[in-house]
Order: C-alpha cells, then sequence, then structure tokens
C-alpha cells in the first residue's frame, strides 16, 4: 500500500480483493442466519430433542425472512429505481431499505417469542438483530454507518454473552466470533466502504443493541 497526495491510503489489488470477499461472505443480510445454523445444527444443547425437520424450518424462517426477502427487496427497490444502486452507497439509499429489514426481523422475533418451542437464547438474539437494525437506521439520519460492522457487533455480543450461561460454552466459538469480527471490520477499512468513525459506530451500535435485549 502507499500513500498518495490526498493523504489517503491506497491498498494493493489483492487486499482489496480479499476485503471485497469477506464483505460478500459475512454480509449483515447473513449474519443472523449463520449464528442461527450455529445455534440449529452445530451446538449440541440449544436445539437437543428437536427433530431434524422443525431445525431446518426455524432456520428456514431466519434465512428467509432476515436474508431473502431483505435482499429481494432491495433489487426490486433498485428496479423500479427508488435507488441507484444496490450497493447502497448514500445514507438517502439506505432508508427504505432499513425500514424494509426493521419490518422483517420484527416479524421474525414476534413469530420466535410467540412460540413455545423457540429456545429462549434464539428469541434474545433475534430481538438484539432487530433493535441494531433499529439503532442503524437512526444513526444513518446523521452519517452512513457501517451495517457490516453492526451486524458483526451483534454476533459478537450475542456470544460474549451466551458463553456467560452456556454449559457447553468453549472458547473455540467465542474465539471465531472474534477473528470474523476483526476480518470484517479489517475489509470494510481497506474497501474503502467507510471510515474508522463509522465503522467504530456501528460496532459499539451492534453491541449495545445485542446486550439490551438480553436484559428481557
Amino acid at each position: 500500500m502507499a500513500d498518495v497526495p490526498s493523504n489517503k491510503i491506497v491498498f494493493s489489488p489483492v487486499l482489496r480483493f480479499f476485503g471485497q470477499l469477506i464483505s460478500y461472505l459475512f454480509h449483515p443480510l447473513f449474519i443472523t442466519s449463520y449464528v442461527t445454523a450455529f445455534l440449529v445444527f452445530i451446538h449440541p444443547a440449544v436445539f437437543a430433542g428437536f427433530d431434524d425437520r422443525l431445525k431446518i424450518l426455524r432456520f428456514l424462517h431466519v434465512f428467509i425472512f432476515d436474508a431473502l426477502f431483505p435482499a429481494f427487496s432491495v433489487f426490486l427497490l433498485w428496479r423500479l429505481k427508488f435507488i441507484s444502486s444496490i450497493h447502497l452507497r448514500t445514507e438517502k439509499e439506505r432508508i427504505l431499505p432499513y425500514i424494509i429489514a426493521m419490518i422483517f426481523y420484527w416479524w421474525t422475533w414476534n413469530v420466535f417469542k410467540n412460540l413455545s418451542d423457540v429456545p429462549p437464547v434464539l428469541v434474545h438474539f433475534s430481538l438484539g438483530a432487530f433493535l441494531a437494525l433499529c439503532g442503524a437506521w437512526m444513526c444513518n439520519i446523521y452519517f452512513k454507518i457501517s451495517m457490516h460492522t453492526v451486524a458483526m457487533g451483534g454476533a459478537l455480543m450475542f456470544f460474549i454473552l451466551f458463553s456467560f450461561t452456556d454449559d457447553y460454552a468453549s472458547g473455540l466459538y467465542l474465539s471465531a466470533a472474534v477473528l470474523v469480527t476483526g476480518l470484517v471490520c479489517t475489509a470494510r477499512l481497506i474497501t474503502g466502504a467507510h471510515n474508522l468513525f463509522q465503522i467504530y459506530s456501528g460496532l459499539f451500535i451492534g453491541l449495545l443493541a445485542q446486550w439490551v435485549a438480553w436484559q428481557f
């Protein structure tokens, strides 16, 4: 990397490629699905005793309402020319997608909290994800907060809080959450999508929202 006259750091094409790759792999719309997949298919106790069909249904609910529907809504907004890019590069373009995503995330939490067979830990996480979106939307009024770090901040705080109550707590999944969070923050900086303030503020909003959710 080298300094240019504008004092802006320019990273090599290779680093930018990996930054983009990490940004796509850990897109904010995918994070709730990743965490849910961990709880449903990997953790030995959260969904213990559930049949495979119900596990798949719970995971598909999160994937469809938290990832697929919001993504399709952004695509429709772009095709209908309400926004100029699916990458949502400006605060103005993010207003409607935030509201749409908030509706879907609220629906996920509302459904889960009214189903007796959904473990409380997943209900807490769903509420935290919804609150994080609300916080990001409010911040978006004033500046372009990093949606990636909002999502990762929420996931990181979830694993931190979960580790204190989990009888099967492992430093492995907590370490993985810390590592991925660091990679995503670095990737957003490398790609030039956000400055440090936008990245750190996103991380803070995600951490705070998930912590607040666990208080309920």
